[in-house]
């Protein structure tokens, strides 16, 4: 009898094990639909607006991360956005010619909108709101390395009324955009 219980055991610890790792999201997958393998951070990385928020009012929020497509080793790169808006100030949409820029320490970056981002089955990563804006930008492996080298990373996204909004996060981006671009093969580091 005791083999039984051990055998019984074994398996159901052996599904429940399988079972825990297909929930956990990976950082590279194949997507089934196009044949695409899309290369993400675990998680976006997440900024908050920063100034001007009004009392009683929300702050909007904007997550940001990179995407690699690889498609039988033709390999592209893009820049996902989400902005989640608050009730406070409204950004104006993100998909109009300098409506985002990438403020960093060596200097700000404008962002261009990425014309044909690649039809996938499922987003790389997951939008906080579902009347939020999603938006992909243009990105190469040197403006990746140029982003993975900044410790401080901010965002000022043009607001509905011609004005700025700003989000910060309070990390150090550093450490995980390096990661990515080393897990991509971009630097060495």
């Amino acid at each position: 009898m005791k083999p039984r219980i051990l055998l019984t055991a074994w398996i159901l610890g052996s599904t429940c094990a399988c079972m825990h790792e297909s929930a956990i999201h990976s950082n590279e997958i194949l997507d089934e639909r196009s044949g695409i393998s899309v290369a993400a951070l675990h998680e976006p990385i997440e900024f908050v607006q920063s100034e001007g928020i009004a009392v009683g009012k929300r702050a909007s929020f904007a997550y940001l991360g990179p995407v690699e497509w690889d498609r039988m080793g033709d390999v592209r790169y893009g820049l996902w956005l989400h902005v989640a808006p608050g009730n406070d100030k409204p950004v104006a949409d993100i998909h109009t010619d300098s409506a985002v820029r990438v403020m960093l320490e060596d200097g700000p970056w404008t962002l261009t909108t990425l014309a044909d981002p690649p039809q996938l089955g499922a987003e790389p990563y997951r939008t906080q709101v579902s009347w939020g804006q999603v938006a992909y930008f243009q990105l190469d492996a040197e403006m990746l390395k140029r982003l993975a080298a900044n410790r401080i990373v901010s965002l000022d996204l043009l607001g509905a009324d011609g004005s700025v909004v700003h989000f910060t996060t309070p990390l150090d981006t550093r450490p995980t955009l390096a990661a990515y671009a080393q897990s991509r093969h971009i630097t060495d580091d």
